[in-house]
């Protein structure tokens, strides 16, 4: 009612502030109920408890990858200390190996010089009578000088021809000495180069009185052009020789026909020394038995069974192999083969 006692009429509402206006349990736009926030709430509670469910199941998940850490840091640690204690056993046993090597390369060193002994004793009468021929020379030399000084026929020339044939004979039995101790005595083993030529008339000239006292013939191939040429120690390839020889002259008792054949040569990078004999042969079966310690094919008290071991362990030593071959009606063939050494020769080899 206005003051004018008239009643005032009311405005319609504004259709824009009715569809701002929320009516609880009524629909507005396209008849929809609002939704419950009882709803809302539920679901958002299930949604925490989902994501706690997955926390947890991660908890659990990391616990247990810590157990499995825990337990594989404990087996490590173990596997560690059983790793230190293979290494300590690890250790022992290589001071032990090497111990061992030592002591088999020392009993080696010795079983080489009691080859050596050995053989020196079984060339004891061909170096007899080696000096025998020098010392004979020297006796017929000298008794000609005194024989006339007495006679007093001096002739000054004569003399000292007579005098300088004694000298030339006593350096020659010095020579043989002086080979007889470098060839026995227990040194330290030197390397260098060392010509085979010179190695092989050494040996011959130690076993020439023995070889020639039993009539065997010795032959020996002509050298070729290129210097044969290894990297050792010539003692002991001396050695290697002398008792190949020595096997030789034993396998050629009783033989027919009585002859030794050496060659050596220079075949690429290879120097091969054959020594071949015209006796009966190594019996079929033997042929690498031979080359073990103490196996003889002698009658009991006759070998050692040394001297091919010896020689098989100082050709291994040297790089080098060593073989045997049966040749039909012809006895048997040993050859050596050794590395060519790129090294100049030491002084006095050829």
């Amino acid at each position: 009612m206005t003051r004018g006692g008239a009643l005032a009429e009311r405005p319609k509402p504004d259709e824009g502030s009715v569809r701002g206006l929320v009516v609880p349990g009524h629909s507005f736009g396209h008849g929809q109920p609002l939704p419950d926030p009882g709803d809302r709430l539920r679901e958002r509670v299930i949604e925490l408890e989902s994501r706690v469910r997955q926390a947890e199941e991660r908890r659990r998940a990391i616990l247990h990858i810590m157990g499995d850490l825990n337990e594989s840091n404990r087996r490590l640690a173990d596997q560690r200390k059983a790793m230190i204690h293979i290494m300590g056993d690890l250790r022992d046993t290589t001071a032990e190996i090497e111990r061992r090597e030592h002591e088999l390369r020392d009993k080696q060193e010795q079983l080489v010089q009691a080859g050596k002994m050995a053989t020196l004793g079984e060339l004891t009468t061909g170096v007899a009578h080696e000096l025998n021929n020098p010392l004979n020379n020297i006796g017929l030399f000298v008794g000609n000088v005194i024989d006339r000084l007495r006679m007093k026929q001096i002739d000054e020339d004569r003399i000292v021809h007579d005098l300088e044939r004694v000298v030339e004979q006593v350096k020659k039995a010095t020579e043989i000495i002086s080979h007889l101790r470098t060839f026995g005595r227990a040194a330290p083993v030197s390397i260098g180069p060392v010509s085979m030529r010179d190695v092989i008339e050494r040996s011959l000239s130690l076993m020439h009185e023995q070889l020639r006292l039993r009539q065997i013939d010795v032959r020996l191939a002509p050298y070729r052009s290129r210097v044969p040429v290894v990297e050792g120690n010539s003692i002991q390839l001396e050695q290697v020789v002398i008792n190949l020889l020595t096997n030789a002259r034993d396998a050629l008792e009783g033989a027919a026909s009585k002859a030794i054949a050496i060659d050596c040569g220079v075949s690429g990078n290879v120097v091969s020394l054959v020594v071949r004999d015209t006796g009966p042969g190594i019996p079929l079966g033997l042929e690498q038995r031979i080359f073990h310690p103490f196996f003889t094919t002698k009658e009991v008290g006759s070998g050692t069974g040394l001297g091919l071991s010896i020689t098989y362990a100082i050709i291994e030593d040297h790089g080098g192999r060593i073989s045997v071959e049966n040749i039909a009606g012809e006895g048997a063939s040993f050859r050596v083969e050794l590395p060519l050494a790129d090294g100049p020769l030491e002084q006095g080899q050829r």
